[in-house]
């Protein structure tokens, strides 16, 4: 126990853990690369190495990627652009009944999104907008909004009410002293709702499977997977490469922007 409760011991356990954890992730890459007649020998190294499965995925699965692209960044886009000026005004406008509106907002984050995929179905039917891109921006932002606009205005609030008083005096009005001043303060916070809504949007099956079914190429990259699965057979390699094309993305936009995350999490917490 004392070993363990040494600096070294503890980078050990920690090790230990984190390869247990990212376990998963290896054997993903390790089956993208291993020919599909070796897969079933559950090798934890590719012994037979090859790159068919990617040659296979890229040429299949680029317009999935390409439309999980489209639907991340509008979501982003819309999530942002109503998230950002809500937050504003709830922490530094008199808006009636506020509180009101941040506890709606926490039960907004308590429903289902099955009961709410159901419902966009219901609309979307009839409104025509069913296997459409636009159609699914808006069912991710759903999710993406009621967080952006509660972070925002954590944050928000925590802006000395003398720097916008200064710029109202200035003859900046409200609208003014948002753009040019609370926004670019706000560039953590921007940046972590923006993550958060792109990861959300990126990784959603149950608004994707539910309201873009039949999209065609115009499906995400998580109902792209599926041309892989069937009830007589199962084509593991190409899954994995899939998994691994998909996971690109993200990675890489955690790794940007850990910094900003960071400090738009923690600056939330402080009030004046």
């Amino acid at each position: 126990m004392s070993r363990l409760r040494s600096a070294p011991g503890k980078t050990l356990l920690g090790l230990f853990f984190t390869a247990l954890m990212l376990f998963p992730v290896y054997w993903m890459v390790n089956v993208s690369f291993t020919d599909r007649a070796a897969i079933r020998d559950g090798m934890l190294y590719p012994h037979s190495f090859t790159f068919d499965h990617y040659r296979v995925v890229i040429a299949d699965q680029l317009p999935h990627l390409r439309t999980s692209l489209v639907v991340g960044l509008g979501t982003v886009v819309l999530t942002l652009l109503v998230a950002a000026p809500a937050g504003y005004a709830l922490s530094k406008l008199f808006v009636p009944g506020r509180r009101v509106i941040s506890f709606l907002l926490i039960v907004a984050q308590m429903i289902p999104a099955v009961v709410m995929a159901l419902g966009f179905y219901s609309v979307y039917s009839g409104l025509g907008v069913l296997n459409t891109v636009p159609g699914l921006i808006l069912a991710d932002s759903t999710i993406a909004v009621p967080f952006g606009v509660m972070l925002f205005s954590a944050f928000m609030r925590g802006i000395p009410r003398e720097i916008l008083e200064a710029a109202h005096m200035d003859g900046a009005s409200y609208w003014r002293a948002f753009v040019s001043i609370v926004l670019p303060i706000s560039r953590n916070s921007a940046v972590t709702v923006g993550l958060f809504a792109f990861l959300w949007a990126w990784s959603d099956f149950l608004f994707a499977s539910t309201l873009n079914r039949d999209g065609g190429d115009l499906r995400p990259i998580t109902m792209g997977l599926y041309d892989y699965i069937g009830s007589q057979n199962q084509e593991w390699g190409k899954l994995m490469a899939t998994a691994v094309l998909a996971s690109i993305p993200t990675a890489i936009l955690l790794l940007l922007a850990q910094r900003f995350v960071s400090a738009g999490l923690t600056t939330g917490a402080v009030k004046d």
